[in-house]
């Protein structure tokens, strides 16, 4: 099977549809994943798309904050309703919400602004790191090799399933914690080929949709990574709780784009990672923060923990 960024572009076509709660309303479907439940990533760059498409007067998205209220149904059909709640000559604000199966299962406000003549400040891009020709693409990784709760539909998942072509630096967790378990690691991000038209967007806020999209699937791999969990570890349950995100510099999602991580806590169950996006020229484009739940395994009486 050849590995294309289609499941990218499919999940935020959305459709028209009659509001029923808000201004505005779309329909989307959940893309294929082997898990449980749909993608969070989905829902957030199909919200984006949604608040998108009711913006028309050329300002552009700046931040967005999600909540991520109930597991969602992999292939099913979310309604987001859109509320317009403010234009101004500056900044449009709009607060998104999805519904599935009658119940609201997601939320977020997002902000847009017109831009104005100031100072420019950013912070540099972490030195040091291997080029992404130098590294093994995760289906280089998972080659031959089965490991833990992996399937073969889940190692074929993440070797081309996904859209994006992500190299990890140390090492992934897919199988096993590649790399060490220290606080900080970088994902080098492409799509796999070039991204399709998506109907009612442009080229650039397709790409800072994409952006939206692939920065869920690898936010959590930090605090992962210092517990010493991979993704295949038995028991291991993982789930998106908040998310926001600020776009601070046009996106163009063709060449790779560094995703610099780190874990800043771990604690309840719960571990917060922030991300910040840099294209090759060292410039800093996005900013990432997230909460997820992380439950692992309960050792047995007379296991050792």
């Amino acid at each position: 099977m050849t590995a294309t960024s289609e499941v990218f572009t499919a999940a935020v076509t959305l459709q028209e549809a009659p509001a029923e709660v808000h201004d505005v309303a779309f329909t989307a479907t959940t893309q294929p994943c082997p898990w449980p439940k749909a993608y969070g990533g989905d829902m957030v760059a199909q919200a984006l798309v949604a608040a998108l498409r009711t913006v028309t007067d050329g300002k552009t998205v700046h931040s967005m904050h999600s909540y991520f209220l109930r597991p969602v149904d992999i292939g099913g059909q979310v309604r987001y309703e859109v509320e317009l709640l403010r234009d101004g000559r500056g900044y449009a604000t709009r607060q998104v919400r999805g519904f599935q199966n009658g119940k609201p299962v997601y939320t977020c406000l997002v902000s847009f602004a017109a831009g104005e003549a100031g100072g420019s400040w950013a912070p540099a891009a972490p030195t040091g790191v291997p080029a992404p020709e130098d590294l093994p693409s995760a289906a280089d990784v998972l080659a031959g090799r089965e490991g833990g709760t992996s399937t073969e539909a889940s190692r074929a998942y993440w070797a081309g399933g996904r859209s994006f072509d992500m190299r990890h630096v140390p090492g992934p967790l897919y199988l096993d914690v590649a790399g060490g378990t220290g606080p900080q690691q970088a994902v080098w991000v492409r799509p796999f080929d070039a991204l399709r038209p998506v109907p009612g967007v442009d080229d650039a806020q397709r790409d800072a949709a994409a952006l939206a999209y692939v920065c869920d699937y690898t936010i959590l791999e930090p605090a992962l990574r210092v517990l010493g969990h991979a993704w295949a570890d038995e028991g291991l349950v993982t789930a998106s709780l908040d998310h926001a995100m600020w776009f601070h510099r046009p996106v163009v999602m063709g060449d790779w784009l560094l995703y610099a991580q780190e874990v800043v806590s771990v604690e309840d169950g719960r571990g917060t990672g922030v991300g910040r996006f840099y294209d090759t020229d060292g410039v800093h484009l996005a900013t990432v923060v997230q909460e997820g739940l992380i439950r692992a395994a309960v050792p047995q009486t007379g296991e050792q923990s």
